[in-house]
């Protein structure tokens, strides 16, 4: 068999395959199109996610072109929505996404953020501006500073009062994150001799869902050394992503709020329009016009707030699928993130769906009442209509009594005129010499002329039945 040497050409590509989709390339890569962070601990992440509505892709690289030595970034760069930039000491991750754009700043963590500080400036030791940071265009919709470092996870007692104390705060909300004990991998930390993750989990997170005065939230992953960079990234991806979709979730909230009295008035509006309309106490006309002016109104909010719900499904659904891949376990005397995120966005969730579906039930009742006013004015047309033919039919009928009597006088007048003529006519023979008698020869061609007259009506007549 001949071994091919580096000066050998290449071998050619055989294309064994039919042309391909246009598409296909770019679906095959989707799954490739965020690939998840590698995190060295111990780290922290400043998160800023903004809305980006208004927002240009050119504006956001033109943000990002202000970053110590990135002023050649092209837009071309962001057609895939996805970015990284490597800066010294610190790593920058671009997202955009259908209604917000996502920042995640990577550094190490200072040291005077450690664990066993309480309430540490985090936001003073940020690798880049504060007034960079500020000038990210877009409306802030989450905002997360999450700090990731190593700790044995043995005494959970003392390391709950560390998380605690670093956190500033009682009320907290901690989990114990990958407890999965069918699901042991390999670990190469010193928290298992036999190199082994331990079977309750693999990792804590605490936080306590609350704004600080500097504007963000704050998070804590306390992870035992030997936890992979891989792994890291991931738990920071869930969690960034888990506080992102709850609050792009609940942007359904304030608009289900501002719903409600339009909905009640309607729904008022159409109980007293279908009671007029059993009544018959108000005119069709009336009744229509304010009908169409109800539908209107329904239909535009409809229009106006079908993609918040859709979108705020959708959103839950995703913050369900984050907690899922959590893969929680309770810590005594704390709730978890999901137990927390199932009780208080549960209900708004619930209340947003309620109302998508009070809205949908609205315009459907609205159309039934549409029809039924619509069935009644058909119906009320149809009398009419038959009221009017009748008329007509009548109006035919004396047109016909008339138009024969008309026809008769006709014959008649025009018959006295042709033996008027033919009077003459006689009058004058007799006087040239002829010996005839006028009156006499007028009166017996009156019957013959009456007849011909009469025959050449019908014959008219005839003529023009066929005609048409």
């Amino acid at each position: 068999m001949q071994i091919a040497t580096p000066t050998d050409p290449a071998p050619p590509v055989l294309h064994c395959l039919p042309p391909d989709d246009p598409q296909r390339a770019t679906l095959h890569n989707e799954v490739h199109a965020r690939p998840s962070a590698r995190i060295r601990l111990p780290a922290l992440i400043t998160y800023v996610a903004v809305l980006n509505e208004g927002v240009s892709r050119e504006a956001e690289c033109a943000h990002l072109n202000r970053l110590p030595g990135q002023g050649e970034l092209l837009p071309g760069r962001f057609q895939d929505n996805f970015l990284r930039l490597r800066l010294e000491g610190l790593t920058i991750k671009w997202e955009r996404h259908t209604e917000f754009t996502s920042y995640s700043l990577v550094q190490d963590l200072p040291a005077n953020a450690l664990l066993g500080t309480c309430e540490p400036d985090l936001l003073g030791s940020l690798a880049v501006p504060q007034q960079w940071l500020a000038q990210i265009p877009g409306r802030t919709v989450a905002a997360v500073q999450l700090a990731m470092l190593h700790a044995p996870l043995d005494d959970a007692t003392a390391l709950m009062a560390q998380g605690v104390n670093w956190l500033g705060g009682q009320n907290v909300v901690a989990s114990l994150l990958g407890s999965n004990a069918a699901n042991m991998v390999p670990f190469a930390g010193p928290a298992n001799r036999h190199g082994y993750e331990h079977p309750m989990g693999h990792s804590w997170a605490l936080t306590q869902f609350r704004l600080q005065p500097d504007g963000f939230e704050r998070m804590l992953v306390i992870a035992p050394e030997g936890t992979s960079q891989t792994r890291a990234g991931r738990i920071a991806a869930r969690l960034l992503e888990l506080e992102t979709y709850r609050l792009m979730a609940l942007r359904g909230l304030p608009v289900v709020k501002a719903l409600g009295p339009m909905l009640a008035q309607a729904e008022s509006e159409l109980v007293r329009i279908t009671a007029q309309l059993e009544n018959k106490s108000s005119s069709d006309q009336e009744l229509l016009d304010t009908l169409v002016s109800l539908a209107a109104s329904v239909e535009r909010a409809t229009a106006e707030n079908s993609y918040r719900f859709s979108a705020t499904q959708a959103y839950y659904a995703l913050v369900n699928q984050r907690i899922k891949e959590l893969r929680e376990k309770a810590i005594p005397g704390t709730q978890t993130i999901g137990e927390f995120m199932q009780r208080r966005l549960s209900p708004a969730m619930a209340t947003v769906a309620a109302t998508g579906q009070r809205l949908a039930s609205l315009s459907e009742r609205v159309a039934r009442a549409s029809d039924l006013l619509r069935t009644r004015v058909d119906i009320v047309t149809e009398v009419q209509n038959q009221q009017l033919l009748e008329k007509l039919t009548r109006g035919q009928e004396l047109q016909l009594r008339l138009q024969s009597t008309v026809e008769g006088l006709s014959i008649a007048a025009i018959s006295y005129y042709v033996v008027s003529l033919l009077l003459y006519g006689g009058k004058a023979l007799k006087a040239a010499g002829v010996p005839i008698n006028p009156e006499m020869a007028a009166g017996a061609l009156v019957p013959l002329v009456l007849w011909a007259v009469w025959r050449t009506t019908r014959r008219i007549h005839a003529k023009l039945q066929v005609g048409h």
